[in-house]
């Protein structure tokens, strides 16, 4: 493919969205998959995957060399991370430093992360699913910058620091951020870096 043709973009993914195009060749009932939210040219694929409960930001291509360089562990992902309780800053330095997760069926110590407690509730659109609501008690939000991107990496994370997540939104990836995107909106770039 042809400079030319190679195309780019950025996605807000909304909540309760798979990050794929077809699932095993075929579209699958009951699952939301990209090719809702856009008119995409063929051969685009997701960089890297949002489960279906996590939101944020999400890029494509059709190129795919720009994909494997960007799911590398060389580019920062930042997520904003809305967890269970008031997070101590003990489990701030142990999700910083490493924490022990299970990555296929294994034990698996995660890389040194950069992590720290938002000051202000990030202003995001209301999710379609409700999370909860104050009578279950206080939640907090952080942020949480890391290179590897292991299958549920960030929820497991803080699920064994003791703050289980709750909403989980990419906001950065490399130097592209989410910037004034709204959610299922989708904005061509002229290149990934």
């Amino acid at each position: 493919m042809s400079n030319s043709q190679i195309q780019h973009f950025k996605l807000f993914k909304p909540y309760g969205f798979i990050s794929q195009f077809v699932i095993n060749g075929k579209q699958k009932r009951n699952k939301r998959l990209l090719g809702e939210l856009y008119n995409f040219p063929k051969g685009t694929m997701a960089i890297g995957r949002l489960d279906e409960k996590s939101e944020g930001l999400l890029l494509l291509t059709t190129d795919g060399a720009t994909s494997t360089f960007i799911t590398s562990n060389q580019i920062e992902k930042e997520y904003y991370v809305q967890v269970d309780g008031l997070i101590t800053s003990n489990a701030i330095q142990v999700l910083a430093t490493g924490v022990l997760i299970t990555v296929n069926s294994k034990p698996y110590l995660t890389k040194p992360s950069k992590v720290f407690v938002l000051e202000k509730t990030p202003n995001f659109p209301e999710r379609g699913r409700k999370i909860r609501d104050a009578r279950h008690g206080p939640t907090s939000w952080i942020s949480i910058t890391i290179t590897e991107g292991k299958f549920r990496q960030v929820r497991k994370m803080t699920s064994a620091v003791g703050f289980p997540t709750l909403r989980l939104v990419r906001v950065r990836v490399g130097t592209i951020t989410l910037a004034n995107l709204k959610m299922g909106e989708v904005e061509r770039l002229k290149e990934i870096q």
